[in-house]
């Protein structure tokens, strides 16, 4: 099947439109099942041409700087959300998931809560099953989601292992995904 993604599109990404289809037909398939409304959203959209990821500098919940650009040469998964937020919260623990299945990999997920304390923050995570074991970091001001563009939340970006921007969701996914782990192992190449 020929795919959609433009010639200039990163490589990884070319076979989305395969993955899309499939995805579309597991989503007709499920529909009279009760499928999670954030599971009929599209997987993640190619990002053509790929940008430039805007760098960071934020502290985790434990107090720990993090800087995207110390993440170089990894596939980095960059997801908005925010605790109120009832789509982010069904999101996470499929992105713990992800992450989980993608140990010993150069794969890192970045969760950047949106304006909240560290308290209201910490508490949630201790909610979460399976807990998230990936760095939770937070953007007080919104000032690293204003540099990404992003219009609401959760919105996620795939960060390739140069530093640019290759796909992007708005809206809740369920991360923990065959289709998903092809696109980061084809990304890690």
């Amino acid at each position: 099947m020929p795919s959609c993604a433009a010639p200039n599109a990163h490589p990884a990404l070319r076979g989305l439109d395969r993955v899309r289809h499939l995805a579309a037909a597991g989503l007709v398939a499920l529909a009279g099942f009760g499928a999670s409304a954030h599971a009929a959203a599209p997987f993640m959209t190619p990002v053509e041409p790929a940008r430039a990821a805007p760098s960071f500098t934020l502290k985790d919940i434990d107090g720990k700087t993090h800087t995207l650009a110390e993440y170089r040469g990894k596939v980095v998964l960059v997801n908005f959300w925010a605790t109120w937020c009832p789509p982010c919260r069904a999101e996470m623990p499929s992105i713990e998931r992800l992450y989980a299945s993608m140990k010993g990999k150069p794969f890192v997920v970045l969760a950047l809560d949106q304006g909240e304390s560290v308290d209201s923050v910490f508490a949630f995570m201790g909610q979460l099953s399976p807990s998230p074991t990936f760095s939770v970091l937070l953007d007080g001001k919104s000032r690293t989601a204003h540099a990404f563009g992003v219009m609401g939340i959760p919105s996620t970006y795939l960060i390739d292992k140069q530093g640019r921007i290759v796909a992007q969701a708005i809206g809740g996914r369920d991360y923990d995904s065959a289709a998903m782990r092809t696109l980061l192992d084809r990304l890690m190449k």
